[in-house]
C-alpha cells in the first residue's frame, strides 16, 4: 500500500458520503495519483466495516468489468471485485426507487452459489463447477459515484466496483447440466431489445471470473467460503436506465429477471 491509514479513512468517508447522499465526486486518483489497487481494496475493507457496524450484512461478492464489452466501455483491461450487501438486494418484479441512485445502468449476469469452499491460486473451471451448488440468473444495477460515470481501475475499486442494487430471478440450476459458455442473454427495456450476448463474453466462461476472484482473495490470505453468492460480471455492455423504465433480462434455459424503476 502507498497510502497511510488516515488517508484511506478520509477517502472512505468521501466515497461513503457520496453513496449515502447520492451525489457525484471526482475520481479519487485525481487527488491521490499514487493510489494503488491495494489501497483501493483497503477502502473497500473500510466500507464493509462501516456497513456492518450500521447493521448491514455481507450477502456475497461480485466480479466486475469481466466482459470485453465492459472493459472497452469503461476503458480498463482487468476485472475488479466488490462486495454485495443485504441492503443492495431487491426482489424479483420489484420497484427500485431512483431517489437512491445517481446515473444507474443495468447488466445481466450469471450468479454462482457455492456448496464448498474455494481457496488458493490457479483453480480450474472444473474445480469451480464441482464446488458450485447452483447457478441463477441475476441483474446488477451499477451506479458509479464518479462524475459522468468516468473512472480508472483504482477509483472504481475504491467505489466498491460501482455496486448499487441487484436482483435474482429465473430458477436455480445445477451447473453440471449446463454449457455455461453458450447461455444466450437478451436485455429488454420497455419491451425493446437493448443488448444481446452470450455468457462466453465473460472471460470465455463465467466460472473464470470466480477463478480470478479466488486468486485475488488468496493474495489477501482469504478464501471463498461455502455458501458464497458470487455475481460473475455483465455479459453485455451496461444499459442506462431512467425513472419509469421496465427491465427484463432473459437467459436461455434459465428463465428471466424483471423489475422496474420508479
Amino acid at each position: 500500500m502507498s497510502l497511510d491509514a488516515k488517508t484511506i479513512a478520509a477517502i472512505t468517508d468521501r466515497i461513503q458520503h457520496a453513496q449515502d447522499k447520492v451525489h457525484t465526486i471526482t475520481k479519487v486518483t485525481d487527488e491521490h495519483p499514487s493510489m494503488s489497487i491495494e489501497d483501493a481494496y483497503a477502502v473497500q475493507d473500510e466500507l464493509r466495516r462501516s456497513w456492518i457496524a450500521r447493521g448491514d450484512r455481507v450477502t456475497g461478492l461480485k466480479a466486475g468489468l469481466t466482459s470485453r464489452a465492459k472493459m472497452l466501455q469503461m476503458g480498463v483491461n482487468v476485472p475488479s471485485f466488490g462486495i454485495q450487501m443485504a441492503s443492495m438486494a431487491r426482489p424479483e418484479n420489484s420497484a427500485i426507487e431512483m431517489s437512491g441512485l445517481i446515473h444507474p445502468r443495468v447488466e445481466a449476469e450469471i450468479a454462482f452459489v457455492l456448496k464448498n469452499e474455494l481457496k488458493g491460486k490457479g483453480l480450474s473451471i472444473e474445480q469451480v463447477i464441482a464446488a458450485t451448488d447452483y447457478v441463477i440468473p441475476a441483474v446488477e444495477v451499477i451506479d458509479s459515484r464518479y462524475e459522468k460515470f468516468k473512472f480508472d481501475l483504482v477509483s472504481v475499486i475504491a467505489d466498491n466496483s460501482s455496486s448499487a442494487r441487484y436482483v435474482t430471478g429465473g430458477r436455480p440450476l445445477d451447473p453440471q447440466g449446463l454449457d455455461l459458455r453458450t447461455i444466450g442473454v437478451v436485455i429488454e427495456k420497455n419491451g425493446e431489445i437493448q443488448a444481446l450476448g452470450a455468457s462466453a463474453a465473460v472471460l470465455n466462461h463465467p466460472a473464470n471470473a470466480i477463478v480470478m476472484l479466488v486468486d485475488h482473495l488468496a493474495t489477501r490470505g482469504e478464501c471463498l467460503p461455502a455458501g458464497s453468492f458470487v455475481m460473475t460480471g455483465g455479459i453485455t455492455e451496461a444499459i442506462p436506465v431512467a425513472r419509469g423504465d421496465n427491465i427484463v433480462a432473459r437467459f436461455q434455459d434459465m428463465g428471466s429477471v424483471s423489475f422496474r424503476f420508479i
